[in-house]
């Protein structure tokens, strides 16, 4: 992996996740719908209660989340955070750099998701020193609501229709994210891929007798991303800076 610090073990992301605790419409708190198209997530539960709601191949499903929950859903998982009370989550992320570059998309309705525009200007958060707390806080809550309102019609087609009810929003999200491949591409090169494939050359020299890679053995540790917790998709978190330097 060259003279770089190798990242987080399987090219992952770590992040603390505290869920939106905001009521919505059908008085359940908590975070917005969407789903990855390229990377799986995996969660470990640390405090309170609540449930992931989940669009799928299964159809519609609901996962209890309680301390010591560990769960991990694939792409194309629509999935939403209910937040029964202090719920609190160490969130895994497959494909470091992917998730953060755009991977995920709101569950918006669906004449915001078929305007690229439009879904951007619905999908930022104000930034810059003229930014407050109270007016981020009050986009992202706008933004939960807004794809909340889609996942809910969303939901009642699949409970219909059965899961092909989902393939309009994944063609959506196919477009939504194409523009963005490249660049991801070259990131999964040089962090997943590199990582792949320096497991495969250790391999090939230990079944030859050859464990000379132990001698560069080295311990890393992760810089915290944000401070403070920064308003994510499902609530506030915090990220460590765990990616691979290419050297």
């Amino acid at each position: 992996m060259g003279a770089g610090r190798p990242g987080f073990p399987g090219g992952t992301a770590v992040s603390h996740l505290t869920v939106y605790d905001w009521p919505g419409d059908d008085g359940l708190a908590g975070g917005s719908p969407h789903l990855h198209t390229a990377s799986g997530e995996g969660y470990v539960v640390v405090g309170g209660s609540g449930r992931l709601e989940t669009l799928s191949a299964d159809g519609v499903g609901s996962h209890p989340l309680t301390a010591g929950t560990v769960l991990w859903f694939t792409p194309g998982t629509v999935h939403r955070l209910v937040n029964d009370g202090g719920l609190q989550i160490v969130v895994v992320m497959q494909n470091a750099g992917l998730p953060e570059a755009g991977d995920a998309v709101f569950t918006f309705p669906d004449e915001v998701l078929a305007d690229p525009a439009r879904y951007a200007a619905a999908a930022a958060l104000p930034s810059g020193p003229e930014s407050g707390e109270d007016a981020v806080a009050a986009s992202a809550r706008a933004r939960r609501d807004l794809a909340l309102a889609g996942f809910a019609d969303l939901r009642r087609r699949v409970e219909v229709e059965g899961p092909g009810a989902l393939s309009s929003l994944y063609e959506r999200a196919g477009v939504l994210v194409a523009a963005k491949v490249p660049g991801w591409q070259s990131t999964w090169q040089q962090s997943v891929r590199a990582g792949v494939d320096e497991t495969g050359r250790v391999l090939t020299a230990l079944a030859g007798g050859d464990a000379s890679h132990l001698h560069a053995a080295s311990v890393h540790v992760g810089e915290r991303r944000e401070q403070p917790y920064r308003y994510g998709m499902c609530g506030r978190l915090r990220t460590w800076d765990v990616a691979a330097l290419v050297g």
